[in-house]
C-alpha cells in the first residue's frame, strides 16, 4: 500500500465516480451493502460482475473493459487475495485506472507492488464504509 492514512480523504473526495469490481446481487454481502453505502453519499457507482445484474439499480458489466473508463479511474475490489495478480495485469492491460483499492481483508503484497510501479496508488485491507465514516462523520 503506497497510500499514507492522511492521504485517504484526499482519494475519497477528488473521485466521484467508482467501478467495484465483483458488485455482488446480494445485498447481504459486503461486496453489495458496502457499494451501496458509498452510492447513498453522493458517489457515482458502477461494477463488474460475472453474472450481469441490475440489483438495486447498480450497473452492471460482465468485464472491467466494458465499464466507462471514467469509471475506471477509481477501481474498488471485492476479490479474493488470490485473484489480485490477474486483476492487476487485466487493470494494467486496460489502462486508465489510478486508483486501486482492495477492500478489508483483501491484499497481495506482489501485486500491489507491480500496481505502484505502474503508477497507481494502491489502497489495501481497508472498507470503504469505515473510511468514509472516519473521514465524513
Amino acid at each position: 500500500m503506497n497510500v499514507r492514512d492522511n492521504e485517504i480523504k484526499d482519494l475519497l473526495t477528488r473521485y466521484q465516480k467508482i467501478s467495484v469490481y465483483g458488485l455482488s446481487s446480494d445485498a447481504q454481502k459486503p461486496s453489495h451493502y458496502v457499494p451501496a453505502y458509498i452510492r447513498s453519499q453522493g458517489w457515482d457507482i458502477q461494477g463488474t460482475y460475472p453474472k450481469v445484474h441490475n440489483e438495486n439499480g447498480f450497473k452492471i458489466y460482465k468485464t472491467l473493459a466494458e465499464v466507462p473508463a471514467e469509471y475506471r479511474k477509481f477501481v474498488d475490489v471485492f476479490r479474493s487475495s488470490d485473484k489480485i495478480p490477474e486483476l492487476v495485469d487485466e487493470i494494467l492491460d486496460l489502462g486508465g485506472t489510478e486508483v486501486l483499492w482492495l477492500q478489508l481483508g483483501i491484499s497481495h503484497p506482489e501485486a500491489e507492488a507491480r500496481a505502484e510501479q505502474a503508477g497507481l496508488k494502491v489502497v489495501s485491507n481497508r472498507c470503504l464504509i469505515i473510511e468514509h465514516k472516519r473521514h465524513f462523520t
